[in-house]
């Protein structure tokens, strides 16, 4: 007859529900897996299948009930690790969206704003179509695949342990967040650049031709310009993408070595000179 102890039978617990809060935190927080698009049921679904199959692969847990005190903070460490995670990668969709936000209201298409069931707030058609377009590029490219790869690597960079995560990856989070503004002014900056061109333009048309009506014709010769900008630069536009996508998981890869680490030396400054060598003896 087989017969479990309390202590086996916790641990059991212990090994799929604390890899499953990581993962079902990613889950969540992720711009792919997390659209509201997608049913609960499969996304917890989908969560208890791949804690089975990482959790063999975890080290060692430690031996603390998972329905105490510390086993709830565990579970709640875990689950903010991952939600930090997939948080990292909603930046990246969030940079792209900026690019589609910039471009609708240089061209004036700021008005033309729908209701986007992923961020379930108003964004423009343009920034909706960009972020289609990224999404399909995001699993062509197999970037979900190396998303888990990273989410898996991450139980050995930050073992679940009892003891507190450190800030550090917090900070490392909010510096990766200026990636918004610094890629979406990058990536749109070419639009832009073309629009500020025809709008120079038809200022100049307006001070030789007075008697011309700016109104009616400024705004179907910027609409038409901007658009036709936008389908020259969109065959480009998977060079710069698949870098973002690139630094994006580098950094979910790198962000649970920053919850661990304590004292982490300053990063060099580029702008700061090196001292100088000691001449040689």
């Amino acid at each position: 007859m087989l017969t479990l102890t309390s202590i086996e039978l916790n641990a059991w617990i212990a090994a799929l529900l604390w890899p499953l809060s990581r993962i079902l935190g990613l889950i969540a927080a992720s711009p792919l897996l997390g659209n509201a698009a997608v049913p609960a049921s499969v996304k917890v679904s989908l969560g208890i299948m791949l804690a089975m199959i990482i959790a063999p692969t975890v080290p060692a847990l430690p031996a603390t009930d998972p329905m105490s005190l510390p086993g709830l903070l565990i579970l709640t460490q875990e689950m903010l690790v991952g939600l930090a995670m997939g948080f990292t990668i909603r930046i990246v969709f969030a940079a792209i969206e900026m690019v589609g936000e910039i471009s609708s209201l240089t061209m004036g298409l700021g008005f033309a704003s729908f209701f986007d069931p992923q961020t379930r707030g108003r964004s423009s058609a343009i920034s909706q179509f960009l972020v289609m377009v990224s999404t399909l590029l995001f699993l062509s490219v197999n970037a979900h695949l190396v998303l888990l790869a990273a989410l898996a690597e991450s139980f050995v960079s930050l073992p679940i342990s009892a003891q507190p995560i450190h800030s550090g990856g917090f900070q490392q989070l909010a510096a990766w967040g200026a990636e918004i503004f610094r890629s979406g002014v990058q990536i749109a900056l070419p639009i832009v650049a073309a629009l500020l061109l025809t709008n120079v333009a038809l200022g100049i048309l307006t001070r030789a031709a007075p008697q011309l009506n700016i109104f009616g014709i400024g705004f179907p010769v910027t609409l038409g310009v901007g658009l036709l900008v936008l389908a020259m630069v969109l065959p480009y536009l998977g060079t710069p993408l698949q870098n973002l996508f690139l630094r994006g998981i580098e950094t979910v890869r790198l962000l649970p070595r920053s919850f661990v680490e304590r004292d982490r030396p300053a990063p060099p400054n580029p702008l700061k000179p090196a001292p100088p060598s000691p001449p040689a003896r």
